[in-house]
């Protein structure tokens, strides 16, 4: 949502935003970088997290169809995310990390 220019979108009747985002790289960056386990024993590594990255996408392209989510921010929150939970490279700020991406949004036009 935040790549879209949108600051909060609801999720399960919450209202989630780049808080969420920040937390939830972190925790998987964590997770990679030390080695966690999961409930089923597999060891969180940064191939681990790239796999799971990839389903997840995958299923959500198989959801959207291919016009839709060609269209949508994903593949490019995709590529972000995988620079941040690999337990290498971690940013500051996420924001910080996606700004450039933020300020050249196309506006956008309501319609009636």
């Amino acid at each position: 949502a935040w790549l879209r220019g949108a600051g909060c979108v609801p999720i399960h009747n919450l209202m989630e935003d780049a808080a969420t985002a920040e937390i939830s790289r972190s925790q998987l960056w964590q997770w990679a970088k030390h080695g966690a386990k999961t409930d089923a024993g597999v060891t969180v590594t940064a191939e681990y997290l790239l796999k799971v990255l990839d389903e997840e996408v995958a299923k959500l392209a198989k959801e959207m169809g291919e016009q839709r989510f060609k269209a949508s921010k994903i593949p490019q929150a995709k590529a972000h995310l995988s620079t941040q939970i690999t337990g290498k490279d971690y940013a500051d700020f996420l924001t910080t990390l996606l700004y450039e991406d933020i300020v050249t949004i196309e506006e956008v036009k309501a319609k009636i």
